[in-house]
């Protein structure tokens, strides 16, 4: 198969969120590889994406991205960056996120153990 991409893609699981820029709705997704110039993304269930614009954010990365939709298939898309128009998010919404999550991760791993009979 021809590999059309300009630069190579590292395989991740980021959790990510696009955003549609006219209407403001926002979808969780799973950002499966990236690179500098796109990233192929998988949602919980088919979607409906403009192609000329949404914002992607990936908050591991501390990134925000305009990108375009390249390729569409069921809940898979494939999405180009556009380059002039990203930018690094804010540090203290991202440490906040972090902490959230982090909180979260605690609450779930004594779930399990309660659920698991080791609490």
């Amino acid at each position: 198969m021809l590999e059309r991409r300009q630069t190579p893609r590292d395989k991740v699981i980021y959790g990510g969120t696009a955003e549609i820029a006219e209407s403001g709705v926002s979808r969780d997704c799973v950002v499966r590889n990236i690179s500098e110039n796109g990233a192929h993304l998988e949602f919980g269930n088919p979607v409906r994406l403009p192609k000329d614009s949404l914002r992607l954010t990936i908050a591991r990365k501390g990134r925000s991205f305009m990108a375009r939709v390249i390729w569409l298939r069921d809940n898979f898309v494939g999405v180009a960056f556009n380059t002039e128009h990203s930018y690094e998010l804010p540090g203290s919404d991202l440490a906040e996120r972090l902490r959230k999550s982090e909180k979260k991760k605690r609450q779930l791993q004594r779930r399990i153990k309660e659920l698991i009979g080791e609490g």
